[in-house]
């Protein structure tokens, strides 16, 4: 009934142009639902006596997003989606980060950076066994770069997912690209994944250093300043990027759009690589400059964050589906488990 009603809520969705400014006025029940960011306006008339909550979201993703709140999932617990906006609240949402399954260029050890290679036969392997530990954690949303390989991981994970839901890439290229790339079907909807795609996640660009052997590199550049390239914090290599500089914009990205979905209940998948997500971890975990040079992250291994009264806390890599003991880190986490279990029995 809850679905049914806020899908036809979404016939009245209106969007205006707008300032710059962020706001937000929100009335419930049989009212309406304004916010205002980013250049856009989003008015959501109610059909029902019920409320319900919307995160902030971009305007090209605004009709898929609306239709993948974890209000209208059947299988999602509602109890943390609130009409409150204020972090103290007791909203709860998960965050999983998974590095990009092996690519063609890491088999051959190489610098990869910007270049988009796709994933080997074991990365292919590491990208479904990532989906498997991850299988029965609520996903509403996912982001991945605009590289292949972390495209390619996030969608083979999707695969093994227990919500059965199918991951749609949004595209806003262009006017046409939005245009030819809508769905008509409200049902069809209901049971997809918005996928966002975004450069700031992409893997740090090692400028000259691409496509070159790192063996090969440390002959030719000696062994100290290539590991100077490679795991300090702000010393880029020859027309590349540092550590320092990847991180000023995925974490931006990372506060400006992904954060106030996990804010708003939602429950994030980012699919990104080392560097990007070495930053990010920098962020959710305050680690020092030095403390993230020395982070290592395996390919193909998710990690689990929850959010939780402002806070992201730390929940490692999940052992696998058959795991109850990660599930129970909150009452939502250990809720969802259940009434997936139930829909199998």
């Amino acid at each position: 009934m809850a679905a049914g009603a806020l899908h036809r809520s979404i016939r009245t969705i209106q969007l205006h142009g707008g300032s710059n400014d962020s706001a937000s006025t929100k009335e419930f029940g049989n009212s309406s639902l304004k916010f205002i960011s980013k250049g856009f306006t989003v008015d959501v008339k109610f059909l029902s006596d019920r409320s319900h909550s919307f995160s902030h979201c971009k305007m090209h993703v605004i009709r898929a997003i609306s239709s993948h709140a974890s209000v209208v999932d059947p299988i999602l617990s509602t109890s943390h989606v609130t009409t409150n906006f204020n972090q103290n609240t007791s909203i709860e949402s998960s965050l999983i980060l998974i590095r990009h399954g092996e690519s063609m260029w890491n088999e051959k050890n190489l610098f990869t950076g910007s270049v988009d290679v796709p994933l080997t036969k074991r990365g292919i392997e590491e990208a479904i066994e990532a989906g498997k530990r991850i299988s029965s954690i609520p996903v509403n949303m996912i982001y991945t770069s605009a590289l292949i390989r972390a495209q390619m991981t996030a969608m083979l994970a999707m695969t093994q997912h227990r919500q059965k839901k199918i991951p749609i890439i949004m595209h806003d290229e262009s006017i046409q690209a939005k245009e030819w790339s809508q769905i008509f079907s409200e049902e069809t909807i209901q049971q997809s994944i918005p996928v966002i795609t975004a450069w700031q996640l992409n893997e740090r660009m090692y400028g000259k250093l691409q496509g070159l052997n790192k063996e090969e590199t440390v002959v030719k550049y000696g062994k100290e300043k290539v590991h100077e390239w490679r795991r300090s914090f702000d010393s880029p290599p020859p027309n590349g990027e540092s550590l320092e500089m990847c991180s000023q914009r995925a974490v931006a990205y990372f506060k400006e759009n992904i954060e106030p979905q996990l804010q708003n209940g939602r429950n994030i998948m980012v699919a990104a690589h080392g560097n990007s997500l070495r930053s990010i971890i920098m962020y959710l975990e305050k680690l020092t400059s030095q403390e993230v040079t020395n982070l290592e992250l395996s390919t193909g291994v998710p990690l689990l964050y929850i959010y939780k009264h402002g806070e992201f806390l730390k929940r490692g890599s999940p052992v696998g589906p058959t795991e109850y003991g990660v599930y129970a880190y909150t009452r939502n986490l250990a809720l969802y488990r259940q009434k997936l279990d139930e829909m199998v029995q």
